[in-house]
Order: structure tokens, then sequence, then C-alpha cells
């Protein structure tokens, strides 16, 4: 028999999953310096510092988080849809 509540307890244990490896990646940090240019970024893809020939360029950075921001946002619609959503992880309905 279908037990939903079992199904939730599966969705809470997978976004308490998902938000330790959030802490995870933010803790993380790359850097990386060409051509004048240094970027400062944690792993969860947030732009923590952009400087153009030693000098603070916020118009860029704050352009650039935007855009990654609506990829990623972009890339969670399309996982969605590939994945069947809500429906697929609660197990489709199926007994």
């Amino acid at each position: 028999m279908f037990n939903p509540f079992k199904s939730l307890g599966d969705l809470k244990s997978i976004r308490d999953q998902s938000m330790n490896m959030q802490q995870m990646l933010s803790s993380e940090e790359v850097v990386v310096e060409k051509n004048g240019v240094k970027v400062v970024m944690s792993g969860d893809q947030k732009i923590k510092e952009l400087t153009i020939d030693g000098r603070d360029d916020w118009r860029v950075k704050e352009a650039i988080a935007e855009a990654i921001k609506k990829s990623q946002e972009i890339a969670a619609k399309k996982l969605t849809e590939m994945s069947g959503g809500l429906q697929g992880l609660l197990g489709g309905g199926n007994t």
C-alpha cells in the first residue's frame, strides 16, 4: 500500500541533504586571476569579489551574478521537467 507519509519523510531527507551540500559548497572558494581580472567565487557559484586591474567593479559583478542565477533557474526548471517534478519524488502514486 502506498504510504504518502513515508514519501514526505524521504523528501525531508533529500531536502536536508541538499541543504547540507549547499552549506558545504558555500564554504568552498575558487580564485581565478587572468589578464588583470580577479574573480573570487564560492562553491555555490556566488561571486564574492570581482576586480579588474585592481579595482572593484560592482556593475560587472552584479551582471554576472544575475546571469548565473538565471542560468541556475533554467537548469532547475529543466531538471524538474525531466524528472517529472514532485510526482516523481513521491513515487508517482504507485502502490
